[in-house]
């Protein structure tokens, strides 16, 4: 079942539901299948993984990238080894085919975006190939103003506590990837002041980190820092060392 869904997001997209894969045991809603036209990835062959908002998936490989989403908040682990096969079998390629690996760094919660992270340190171990970190606020802000959005755009997430993760953009740079301007953030909700420039992610697409990546690997630019952006801290501390007790 496939097919181009109105207001999907561009030309050379196609968008589809999958009614049979996988098992409604597995996952709480179907997920989600898209097809990107992107000649940028050229001889690459680049898996995306993406868990900061929901759980995305992406395989660029030969001028396409297959990309496949749950928006499942908390089903990141049940999830993602799915996505990672059903990615691989719509490009009609093996892992030995990867030649990179691309993380999304978030910002995002400390639960849902480790996971992710860890899918593809491991996937980029096994294979020996580049793990490839992206900020995940990127791809949306690529998604918009690959659209024609305004010049400015700020990607706002949700990140519980009453706060915000928040990060702002400029416009498109010379290699087309969209232009920071400052790092994320954490805003309060009740002193947030909503913009028209404001996009609120339902996921964060994992087809958009392959192009981006794609993108900084025929420009020569660095990735990155191979750390997660979880903007504060855990809510689970390893227990405190007990005291020897003196005789």
């Amino acid at each position: 079942m496939c097919g181009y869904v109105p207001g999907s997001g561009g030309a050379g997209i196609h968008d589809a539901r999958i009614d049979a894969w996988p098992p409604p045991e597995v996952l709480s809603s179907p997920p989600s299948e898209r097809v990107v036209d992107a000649p940028e990835i050229g001889a690459h062959a680049l898996l995306a993984i993406d868990t900061a908002l929901g759980t995305s998936v992406a395989l660029g490989s030969g001028g396409r990238i297959f990309e496949v989403s749950s928006d499942d908040a908390r089903g990141h682990t049940e999830a993602i080894g799915r996505l990672i096969a059903r990615a691989l079998e719509l490009a009609g390629a093996s892992p030995q085919s990867v030649t990179g690996v691309v993380a999304g760094i978030g910002p995002g919660p400390f639960t849902g975006l480790r996971v992710g992270i860890a899918a593809a340190h491991a996937f980029a171990v096994g294979r020996g190939v580049p793990l490839l970190p992206l900020l995940s606020h990127e791809a949306v802000a690529l998604a918009a103003l690959g659209r024609g959005a305004t010049s400015a755009v700020r990607v706002v997430q949700d990140a519980r506590r009453r706060e915000l993760f928040v990060t702002d953009f400029a416009g498109i740079d010379w290699m087309g990837a969209p232009l920071r301007h400052g790092e994320p953030r954490l805003e309060h909700r009740e002193s947030f002041a909503a913009g028209p420039g404001d996009l609120w992610p339902e996921r964060i697409p994992a087809a958009r980190l392959v192009q981006l990546a794609a993108r900084r690997l025929a420009s020569g630019r660095e990735f990155e820092p191979d750390r997660a952006l979880y903007l504060r801290d855990p809510d689970v501390y390893p227990p405190a060392a007990r005291k020897r007790v003196s005789s």
